[in-house]
């Protein structure tokens, strides 16, 4: 997410979203008759400690079943867990998503130059930083939450592309802007060693190795990467291409995303009319394509990408861009799609807290609905974002703060149930093939029981 953005639109119900939420409704009769409890929801301990979240075709699979999540971002937990005085903070937010029924966290792996920074210079850490991030996986391991870790980013929020730049033109190489961070033989090193390091770390709570944590759900090489001086996506792509095959070389067992937006490129002209009116120098498909790539992600703020524009015209771009991607995930790119963000801001004018819910349970009904018909290509979606009690001056206008927000709870606790029971349906759908001697690697469209079952209520 680019820092501190200033508007979310308003998500207003079109004919689709409608026919979507009548789904959402009947699965929310089936689970009065389910009555799913929140500790269900939980990934637990002994779960955490011996399973991976892997990917069978356009599935997340665990244990062989389906995996189906509800997720938030928090961005911050290892800046703040790095003073351990403020630690109780990072407890609170993964206790509190874990009782919601949040499975699926996604946080920054990096800190660049700066105040707490876990990455002082090239290949120099601060160990104070990083036992925060250790302190933070082994919270989420207690709670049962998985974590999406981020690697860079894109932005000067935290370093980002411009400090690796900086840091080379310290070191006397010759650099022409931040756009070098993908083509610079010296900077493509700094960020190799940052994941070398990453990838390797012993965590000093559980004495685990951060590759062979399963608590991890996947590495995430950037967070929303652009580049101005090549439109095409072919710069990022050779990006992609090489820092995916490194973490896989270094990390057999996680998955890997890239961390992209979603805007289309030149390898399908014909797809650009789903963007915002522009491009950002990456291509959604050529770099999703990419073997060592487990899924694809999206991110949507039609406000920031469509400035001028009315609800309306912003309720169709998104509820179109969603559609488009996961029609990717299931015929091109054959991997799983997660909408990894999207929120509603305080700072909107006209914002009210209802408001807000309705958008939540909007794309909530999109998320659950694709979900559903696609037998889990679309893997679920992380709210932006949960934060703690007492972290005003972290607010981006975007901030959900579970324990003084009954609402958003409850918004985001029948997300977690629905997704919850979908994965079992599918689970029953597996078994059901698989007895009948239909089993395919991907799991089908299911079976008519699954589809009756959510359709009945």
């Amino acid at each position: 997410m680019q820092w501190r953005r200033n508007r979310v639109a308003t998500f207003l119900f079109s004919s689709k979203m409608a026919k979507s939420c009548c789904c959402l409704a009947a699965a929310l009769a089936l689970l009065a008759i389910v009555s799913v409890p929140c500790s269900s929801f939980r990934v637990g301990r002994s779960s955490s400690s011996s399973s991976f979240v892997r990917r069978r075709g356009t599935q997340f699979v665990l244990d062989g079943s389906p995996f189906l999540f509800n997720g938030f971002n928090a961005y911050w937990l290892m800046h703040v867990a790095a003073e351990p005085a403020e630690r109780p903070k990072v407890s609170e937010v993964l206790r509190a998503a874990a009782a919601a029924g949040l499975t699926v966290g996604r946080a920054w792996a990096f800190s660049d130059g700066g105040d707490r920074a876990l990455q002082l210079s090239p290949g120099v850490y601060d160990e104070r930083v990083f036992q925060g991030l250790d302190f933070v996986i082994a919270e989420a391991q207690k709670s049962g939450v998985r974590l999406i870790l981020s690697l860079a980013n894109n932005y000067k929020d935290f370093g980002g592309r411009a400090q690796y730049v900086e840091w080379a033109h310290e070191a006397g190489v010759e650099v022409n802007g931040e756009d070098d961070f993908y083509t610079n033989p010296v900077v493509r090193g700094y960020y190799k060693n940052h994941v070398q390091k990453v990838l390797t770390r012993v965590n000093k709570f559980t004495n685990v190795t951060y590759k062979d944590d399963p608590t991890i759900l996947a590495w995430e090489l950037i967070n929303e990467p652009r580049c101005q001086e090549d439109n095409s996506g072919k710069t990022v792509n050779a990006w992609v291409q090489e820092m995916a095959s490194y973490c896989k070389s270094v990390d057999e067992r996680h998955m890997v995303e890239i961390g992209m937006e979603g805007f289309y490129g030149d390898s399908m002209p014909e797809k650009k009319q789903y963007n915002p009116g522009y491009q950002v120098g990456t291509d959604y498909i050529s770099s999703n394509l990419i073997e060592e790539i487990d899924f694809s992600t999206i991110h949507a703020y039609p406000d920031v990408w469509l400035p001028g524009q009315n609800e309306e015209a912003r309720t169709r771009f998104v509820q179109r861009w969603l559609r488009s991607h996961w029609d990717d995930a299931e015929k091109t790119l054959k991997k799983p799609l997660v909408f990894s963000e999207f929120g509603k801001s305080k700072k909107d004018p006209g914002y009210s807290e209802h408001a807000r819910d309705v958008y939540l349970d909007a794309v909530f009904a999109g998320v659950y609905d694709l979900a559903r018909i696609g037998d889990g290509s679309l893997g679920g979606g992380l709210v932006w974002q949960l934060m703690a009690q007492g972290m005003e001056s972290y607010y981006d206008g975007y901030e959900i703060v579970l324990a003084q927000d009954a609402a958003a709870r409850a918004v985001l606790s029948r997300q977690s149930r629905l997704m919850s029971v979908l994965a079992r349906t599918l689970k029953v759908a597996v078994a059901d093939e698989k007895e009948a001697g239909r089993f395919a690697p991907r799991g089908g469209r299911g079976t008519r029981r699954e589809r009756n079952a959510l359709h009945r209520g």
